[in-house]
């Protein structure tokens, strides 16, 4: 396997919202003496790419090879070819896409201005064998180029193509090539070459539209800094069909079509609906430049299409929407139908490893809205939202990463990532709150609670894999976090920097966070140095570890003399996330947790029964009500429907996870499709249900079987890779199933209040064959 450092362009333009440039085609024909048993391609392309060999596309997924910043990395895929050479003839194709190397689109968070921008490119190498007999050549001006029919695409400002531009046969044996012209030679990036050991891109389902509506005139984007919220004018248009696919997810739409020459085909994509039409609000970014929210409602998400005549099929390449809707412009009466606008949904080829359900319908779409929201926003890695923005926001990914490896197969993915982290981080330890980035995001948009991502990632990821790989390839990282969290102590030594509890529900409305800053971030920090100080002692890096453990006690020591009035073993703010984060993070002594936890329970309570928290509060604090045995309280607060609870989410027709707990009208009502909040899922799962692995993190084969028994609940079950669990009641009793896979270990705890029959097994060792456990449990 050879990584080319011989990069190749079709030209030095660099396209922008003004200036257009076709997608590049490359080929290559070349002479095989023999047929090969070994052959082998490896390729780099910035930003994405299309690999055919002999018309055949070859490529592993959309959006190949990976989303990054290629002056940190530059990253490979390497592709089997020997069954698709020939003795004779062979040609190699190459379509390139702008991607991360040219995302003008992404203008909001000053990616057009990033170090790494320039006109698309790619490095390729070609090894072929059959025993003595050799050919090996990589990418340079040997290779011609040529204008493509994608007339331009952006990751978020979308896509054009223009089928009467199509050139039949161009990646094939034999075609004339003779008009092209040759690639021209591109300087190096400065990115570190890397073969991508994150999982593909793939194409999961196939969604028909539930209903098609036709508008003789219909708006597409509406003013949400307006009262009435009303349609932009030059957003109404004529003749609209609006597709609805019921959920909100992330993919593409394909078109099939009877076209007639010259035809334009326009699809917008939305997530919802405002006074009942369709509209971009929440997909698109309000500045106060008007010049870039008007480039966001008309070119945000939108793919264009122009027809050559005939049946014709298309996919958009080199980019992705999150949509449940879409805005169809152009289709004539006969020409639409439900088979002329299909919904593509894709995302990072990770599998199902848990899942849950229960006898309540309102947990079960909280679940499915979960999963759908993991799904839909990863892309190689965790982003915010699968539309606007498509970044990787630290925070978002970490709050997330324990139920999405307990629901997902996201370690390969993750550690992949932690690579992009690493090099994003700046020489003093700082870390920016999105990555990949250009330089965006150390100005605001971090701080502890996000930056938290560089041990909680290895954290989950370690504890529910047990691979220590991923701490020893992030020591480096972490130590300098460390480093630089030492230098932002003020003089009582806490951290009050950076973004604190986001999305905090009643926020807009009171103007302050009820969690204040010094709070969190200083709580935040205490954990990332008390995490850091377990993964270098996992390790044996032992003086480390005591670095890290010495800054987490004097934090906690801060944090205690600061922020905590022992009196009424009060946090500061006297809020829920305040009270549940000092709790969760092992704050207060074992002899001041009653007190602390009962005080928890009476805001809760003064609070109305309802959610405060924001995105990281609660991820916590449903864990601790179940510590409390009052998982009753927690899914009273989680199910009912007041707007900052999941229940009213469920209420109001929620397909997936929305941005924040705000009313439908809501102004500026935030994405329809964010993951941050999809810990409710692990806490059903380990909570509820009870399967809880590796609890404390030192066998990934021991299970602890803690089931919740809400009374509202008449069954639970989960699966967590090959383990079951069930409780149902009966009418007198409660029966729990435990299924516990091969050579696993592990014990149930009987919650408070319950007995179970005699001799029954509260422990277990299993051989290949796995064992089944059933218990009857009565109220004492």
């Amino acid at each position: 396997m050879k990584f080319s450092r011989s990069f190749i362009k079709a030209n030095n333009e660099i396209c922008d919202f003004d200036n257009p440039v076709n997608a590049p085609y490359f080929r290559k024909e070349f002479k095989l003496d023999f047929a090969p048993d070994k052959a082998e391609i490896t390729i780099c392309g910035l930003g994405f790419y299309e690999l055919y060999v002999n018309g055949k596309n070859i490529t592993k997924g959309p959006l190949a090879p990976y989303i990054s910043n290629c002056d940190d990395i530059c990253y490979y895929d390497n592709y089997d070819i020997a069954d698709m050479l020939n003795k004779g003839d062979n040609v190699i194709g190459v379509l390139l896409g702008n991607g991360f190397r040219n995302p003008y689109g992404g203008f909001n968070w000053d990616f057009e201005k990033a170090h790494c921008r320039g006109c698309v490119t790619f490095a390729l190498a070609l090894e072929a064998e059959c025993g003595e007999e050799k050919l090996a050549f990589e990418a340079d001006t040997s290779f011609k180029t040529h204008p493509s029919p994608v007339v331009y695409d952006d990751l978020r400002m979308g896509y054009k193509y223009d089928a009467r531009l199509e050139i039949p046969g161009w990646c094939e044996v034999g075609y004339d090539d003779s008009s092209w012209v040759n690639a021209i030679p591109e300087k190096t990036p400065k990115g570190t070459p890397r073969l991508c050991m994150a999982e593909p891109i793939v194409v999961t389902d196939e969604l028909v539209a539930m209903s098609i509506t036709h508008y003789d005139s219909h708006p597409y984007a509406h003013d949400e800094f307006d009262p009435d919220m009303r349609a932009f004018e030059d957003t109404i248009k004529q003749n609209v069909y609006v597709y609805d696919f019921g959920v909100n997810t992330a993919g593409v739409t394909r078109i099939r079509i009877n076209g007639k020459p010259g035809q334009v085909i326009t699809v917008r994509h939305g997530e919802h609906k405002v006074n009942g039409e369709f509209s971009v609000s929440t997909t698109v970014i309000q500045r106060n430049n008007e010049t870039a929210n008007k480039r966001y409602r008309h070119l945000g998400q939108t793919d264009v299409f122009v027809c050559k005549g005939g049946y014709e099929e298309f996919v958009p390449r080199f980019k992705y929407d999150g949509f449940r809707y879409a805005y169809v412009e152009g289709l004539e009466p006969e020409q639409a139908t439900k088979e002329a606008i299909t919904y593509l949904v894709m995302n990072s080829d990770i599998r199902e490893r848990g899942s849950f359900s229960c006898s309540d319908e309102i947990l079960n779409k909280i679940q499915e809205c979960t999963r759908r929201s993991d799904l839909s926003n990863f892309y190689y890695f965790p982003t915010d939202c699968p539309h606007r923005e498509k970044n990787g926001w630290t925070a978002d990914a970490w709050l997330s990463a324990e139920h999405m490896l307990i629901n997902l197969t996201a370690e390969n993915s993750f550690a992949e990532w932690m690579h992009n982290i690493a090099c994003a981080q700046r020489i003093d330890g700082a870390l920016p709150g999105i990555i990949p980035t250009g330089g965006w995001g150390f100005e605001w948009g971090n701080g502890p609670v996000w930056d938290a991502i560089c041990v909680q990632i290895p954290y989950y990821v370690y504890k529910y894999t047990g691979n220590k790989d991923i701490i020893i390839d992030n020591t480096s990282l972490i130590i300098r976090y460390l480093h630089y969290i030492s230098s932002k102590r003020d003089a009582d030594g806490l951290t009050g920097f950076g973004l604190g509890d986001w999305c905090d529900p009643f926020q807009p409305e009171t103007g302050f966070y009820s969690a204040p800053l010094e709070v969190v971030a200083t709580i935040a920090s205490c954990d990332i140095a008390r995490k850091a100080a377990f993964l270098f002692n996992e390790i044996c890096m032992y003086e480390e570890s005591a670095y890290a453990q010495a800054l987490a006690d004097g934090l906690r020591n801060a944090i205690r003399e600061h922020l905590i009035d022992f009196d009424t073993m009060t946090v500061r703010g006297n809020s829920q996330s305040s009270q549940t984060l000092a709790i969760a993070m092992g704050i207060f002594e074992d002899e001041e947790l009653d007190a602390a936890r009962h005080k928890l329970v009476d805001i809760i309570h003064r609070d109305g029964d309802i959610n405060t928290c924001g995105v990281y509060g609660i991820r916590y604090i449903y864990h601790v009500l179940a510590d409390m045995g009052e998982t009753d309280l927690a899914y009273k607060v989680i199910t009912r429907n007041e707007r900052s609870c999941y229940g009213y989410w469920i209420a109001n027709g929620a397909t997936a996870l929305w941005e924040a707990f705000k009313t439908p009208d809501h102004h500026q009502t935030g994405s329809k499709n964010h993951h941050f909040f999809g810990d409710i899922s692990s806490f059903f799962i380990q909570r509820i249900a009870g399967i809880m692995p590796n609890p404390n993190c030192d066998d990934v084969s021991f299970y602890r079987i803690v089931p919740g028994f809400v009374s509202a609940l008449e069954y639970a079950e989960a699966t967590y890779k090959d383990s079951f669990v069930r409780w149902e009641r009966t009418e007198d009793n409660i029966i729990l199933t435990v299924n516990a896979p091969a050579y696993s270990h592990g014990d149930i705890v009987i919650p408070d209040g319950y007995v179970a029959a005699d001799n029954a097994l509260l422990n277990w060792e299993c051989d290949d064959c796995g064992c089944q456990i059933k218990i009857t449990l009565t109220k004492e």
